[in-house]
């Protein structure tokens, strides 16, 4: 793509930026429409079949049809969609008569919406404007776009770290207020606010009808602008911007009085004098307002802020957009509903929107170049590489981390039972502790300690691995951390999970087990049974028979005759619980070293494979979720 473009098309005022290709460090361009880079959104048709667009289209007098604030209705009305096509035309005419939007060039259209719209209707919204002529068009969330503006502005300097952070948008449109609530790069959708009927026009109306109401020909006047559609959006137009001039420095006319002289000329002559001064000011935000239910403005706007702090969890960034974000009150409201988050804005936030819709395009086949490379790493072998190389040392932190609770709970579980009579023969412990150490596997506390072992392992994992990762981020001037596996460990915000039954396979790797069994039976018939001799005076009866019988029939055959003899309970008795798990405690070095030299010796490669592979695909998944999140703002 050579260009980008960025239409933020709003129901009052309307802005196009335009991004190149080839200028990453510029912000996007503000496009003269209508002679003026913020242009009323409202077209006229005169008699002759000409279209008028913005400005001059409130108040021509040889319209014989015009319409304002369309957008505000097109989820609700199904005409809207036509004014919405007509001046959407207008608008690229407009463009392409300029030469600011050449026909056939390689670029695209990213197009604002409320973060409100579902699905359904951004793609009826994105269908009129290709359907118009428009290049391939994109629609993109407002708040979304004005986020990408801030990420990038030069003014904020908050660079793409604002990704990692939780933003409240704010955005204050002419007829709505826009909120939309953004964690880690995802926005949130926000069950109670979304596109709230509230914006800066309401105070347009109310700052005209006062004007109207203190003059000396209000009625005459009050009756013009009820009949006259051109002379009341021509009014109301001049009042907007007589209330941006007051508070673009409030501090300057807050002693002074702002006024604008209108000259009406319908049925005669009348004179409309437009006022703002601090009194007005306060009348604006604190007076009950028209379609606000009684409410005024700073009642209305407060309560929509409170409902969706109900909603949320305190943000550490508010960013105010939209042109109304301009007034100093906004922004005192907004810091009094969340009073422990920082509240910014840029120099222009009229023109957030367009421009972040411009740098969404930039932005977008960056991305798209980022998860191509990303996709091309999973292709390769190197995550299974570096994985394979790192399995020994998973098998042996396992062995390390779990022997002593599987002996804690599997091996004193059977040595219980088999003392209480429950197991009757000593050849039956092999089974019956398999039975105890899969149980165990399985338990939550089992996988709460395998889920820290894995989670060391992965680092060194991570580490070696951002060797390839690293250099794909900087490429795209995407920060490292967005495939970073370390950030996510620290954050506990990774999900590689590995099953025990992966790592201690009990029909395929029994060399653990085994090892335990060997262990634990030579404690109970090993050594010509001296190992169930507990010591002090109740152990020297069962001493002395055992050697007895190794004495007259062998320890060889002793021992198997052991296996397979129903000990008397007496006599398993004297072997006291303590003395056994202290003696299973000090075996705890021996069962891992006969593991380890098990695994030197008897590595069982295709289960060892297997599991590379299985580890491997899971980091490879999250490193896609990864790369997804860092796609988020494009919306």
């Amino acid at each position: 793509m050579e260009r980008y473009y960025g239409f933020d098309l709003g129901d009052a005022e309307s802005a196009v930026a335009r991004g190149q290709a080839d200028t990453r460090t510029e912000e996007p361009a503000i496009l003269q429409v209508c002679d003026a880079q913020s242009f009323i959104t409202a077209y006229a048709r005169l008699a002759d079949g000409r279209l008028l667009l913005g400005e001059s289209a409130c108040y021509s007098a040889d319209a014989l049809m015009r319409r304002v604030r369309f957008k505000s209705r097109f989820l609700s009305d199904p005409e809207s969609e036509k004014d919405i096509r007509t001046f959407a035309a207008g608008v690229l005419s407009e463009l392409i008569g300029s030469g600011n939007l050449v026909q056939g060039e390689d670029s695209c259209v990213y197009v604002g919406c409320p973060a409100g719209w579902k699905g359904m209707d951004r793609e009826r919204y994105r269908g009129i404007f290709e359907e118009t002529g428009y290049p391939p068009v994109r629609i993109v969330s407002e708040s979304r776009a004005a986020l990408i503006s801030a990420c990038l502005s030069r003014h904020l300097q908050v660079g793409y770290d604002i990704l990692s952070k939780s933003v409240l948008v704010v955005d204050v449109g002419s007829s709505t207020t826009d909120f939309a609530f953004i964690e880690s790069g995802r926005e949130i959708e926000l069950q109670t606010a979304g596109e709230v009927l509230l914006g800066g026009g309401i105070t347009d109306e109310m700052l005209l009808q006062e004007s109207v109401l203190s003059g000396p020909d209000s009625a005459a006047i009050g009756r013009i602008l009820e009949e006259s559609e051109a002379w009341r959006s021509y009014c109301e137009f001049a009042a907007r911007r007589l209330k941006e001039k007051y508070y673009a420095d409030e501090e300057y006319w807050a002693s002074r009085s702002l006024t604008k002289s209108i000259e009406i000329l319908h049925s005669g002559s009348h004179m409309l004098t437009l006022r703002m001064d601090r009194n007005m000011s306060k009348k604006l935000m604190e007076a009950p307002a028209p379609h606000l239910e009684g409410r005024s403005f700073h009642e209305a706007f407060s309560a929509s802020l409170l409902q969706v702090k109900e909603k949320i969890k305190t943000p550490e960034l508010l960013f105010l957009t939209g042109g109304v974000s301009r007034m100093p009150a906004i922004r005192v409201w907004c810091q009094e509903a969340f009073p422990d988050t920082i509240v910014i804005t840029t120099l222009q936030p009229e023109f957030s929107v367009a421009r972040g819709l411009a740098q969404c395009g930039r932005i977008d086949e960056d991305i798209r170049q980022f998860r191509r490379e990303v996709d091309d790493l999973i292709e390769t072998s190197t995550v299974e590489r570096i994985v394979s190389a790192h399995v020994e040392q998973l098998y042996h932190s396992v062995v390390d981390a779990l022997t002593d609770p599987i002996l804690e709970h599997a091996a004193m579980n059977v040595f219980d039972r088999w003392r209480s009579g429950e197991i009757s023969r000593l050849s039956e412990i092999d089974e019956e502790l398999k039975k105890e150490i899969e149980h165990y596997l399985r338990s939550e506390e089992a996988q709460k300690l395998l889920g820290g072992v894995v989670s060391s392992w992965l680092r060194p994992v991570a580490y070696e691995l951002e060797e390839y990762t690293m250099p794909i981020c900087v490429r795209h001037n995407v920060p490292y951390r967005a495939l970073n596996l370390t950030s996510y460990l620290a954050l506990s915000d990774i999900d590689i999970r590995i099953d025990t039954k992966d790592i201690f396979a009990l029909d395929q790797i029994t060399w653990l087990i085994n090892t335990i069994i060997t262990i634990l039976v030579s404690l109970l018939c090993g050594g010509s049974g001296v190992a169930l001799i507990a010591g002090g005076l109740k152990g020297i009866l069962a001493g002395a028979i055992l050697s007895l019988g190794v004495l007259l029939i062998g320890q060889e055959y002793m021992e198997n005759r052991m296996m397979g003899i129903n000990i008397p309970k007496p006599l398993r008795r004297l072997i006291t619980r303590n003395a056994f798990g202290n003696r299973v405690r000090r075996i705890s070095s021996e069962v891992k070293s006969n593991f380890y030299a098990n695994l030197e010796q008897k590595k069982n490669e295709e289960l060892t494979g297997r599991l590379a592979q299985e580890i491997s695909s899971q980091i490879e998944e999250c490193l896609k979720k990864m790369a997804q999140v860092v796609e988020i703002p494009l919306g």
